[in-house]
């Protein structure tokens, strides 16, 4: 069954990644664009894990996950090879409705991390639904190059007309011309 799309507010929701290695740093640059508030609990810190938690003033824990280390979390990032912690981990995180992504274990996750694109306020999200990351990662690369850098200030222009202009069917008609002008645009 394919993921339903949807994108999270992360503001007050606190999230926890077990695991220093490479996976979990990566994880963990793709949560800084949206998020600061980020735990970690792993054995082991790769260098390079080490050195972003502390340009970003994280905290983290030096030892091995226990039960009861979700409780106070919404969303836990498993990024540990262990498939029968994984699991535990998993079981415990319905026990206390805390959002759980297994890195390489769909069996164990409630949501997956797409391949993105963030310029300013534009996300996009391409997915597979874990068919294939290589695919939605060489998509997102072709899809990224079609966006130009100047869509982070009509995305503000856009917004202040949205928010000055008065309601109505007219705002709504005049909005959607400038938006597909823009776009269209891109195809010269």
């Amino acid at each position: 069954m394919s993921y339903f799309p949807a994108f999270l507010k992360l503001d007050n929701k606190r999230i926890l990644i077990v695991g220093g290695g490479n996976i979990a740093y990566e994880k963990l640059l793709h949560l800084l664009d949206f998020t600061s508030e980020i735990d970690l609990i792993a054995t082991e810190y790769s260098s390079q894990m080490l050195e972003l938690i502390e340009k970003e003033s994280l905290q983290y824990q030096k030892r091995a996950y226990k039960e009861g280390d979700i409780a106070l979390y919404d969303i836990v990032i498993i990024s540990i090879d262990n498939i029968t912690i994984q699991a535990e981990i998993y079981e415990e995180s319905k026990k206390y409705k805390c959002l759980c992504n297994a890195v390489d274990s769909v069996a164990y996750c409630d949501f997956i991390f797409p391949s993105y694109i963030k310029k300013d306020d534009l996300i996009i999200a391409v997915s597979t639904s874990g068919s294939s990351p290589a695919v939605a990662k060489h998509l997102r690369r072709y899809l990224q190059n079609l966006i130009p850098d100047s869509i982070g200030a009509f995305l503000r222009e856009m917004k202040e007309l949205l928010t000055t202009l008065p309601k109505g069917k007219e705002r709504m008609k005049m909005l959607d011309s400038k938006a597909q002008e823009y776009i269209e645009k891109w195809k010269q």
